[in-house]
């Protein structure tokens, strides 16, 4: 159970992050177009940078403590409604065996009057009644629980998005890089693009701080 919670943190960490890296454009000056044109056909490295999503996911510590927050998060909120789902289905398997010992009394004539059966039917009733309240009362728990997580998930994948992009953004303050891409939008790539460990080190740098 853990190993799947843990996939759908993740999955939903990544989908964050990913549309942020997808592409990192830095404003790249009209008059360095043939700059750019001049590098490539020397066949030297082009202003481009290459990051690996996965890599951060796995290594930045901002982004593995939102994970494992989000997991922990999600696991207290399944075991509170699985607590109030398995006590409210005890509730209801007891409910109908009343009803059915109640028709079988009714059947028999085992009732010493017609006013006592009435009262166990009224009082059937209203268990009924009680049951359906709390029905709808776990189905907003279950809603309420579930809009808690995705706001949750939601402020912090913004706060793992802001940090990789603000440092992206100092990082590379001198423009050296006219181009950041993630790499999962690449078919293939030269291994002298890949920033990737020099951005872990620098982000985990800067939230050690």
């Amino acid at each position: 159970m853990n190993n799947k919670i843990g996939f759908i943190v993740d999955s939903i960490l990544a989908a964050g992050i990913v549309a942020l890296l997808v592409v990192f454009l830095v404003k790249m000056p009209k008059n360095n177009v043939s700059e750019v044109r001049e590098v490539a056909a020397q066949g030297e490295l082009m202003p481009i940078a290459v990051v690996n999503t996965d890599s951060i996911l796995k290594h930045y510590t901002l982004a593995v403590e939102s994970s494992d927050k989000l997991q922990a998060q999600y696991e207290e909120s399944m075991v509170k409604l699985d607590t109030k789902a398995r006590a409210f289905q005890k509730e209801y398997e007891t409910f109908q065996q009343d009803v059915l010992n109640f028709q079988k009394k009714v059947e028999a004539g085992a009732f010493l009057s017609r006013e006592r059966a009435e009262s166990e039917q009224a009082r059937l009733q209203k268990k009924e009644q009680q049951l359906m309240a709390k029905q709808q009362e776990l189905e907003n728990l279950r809603q309420q629980l579930s809009n808690d997580f995705m706001n949750q998930q939601a402020a912090l994948t913004q706060q793992l998005q802001d940090s990789v992009q603000a440092y992206l953004r100092d990082m590379n303050a001198d423009g050296h890089y006219h181009l950041i891409l993630n790499d999962a939008v690449l078919l293939n790539k030269t291994a002298g693009y890949d920033i990737t460990d020099e951005v872990i080190e620098g982000l985990n740098a800067r939230y050690a701080k």
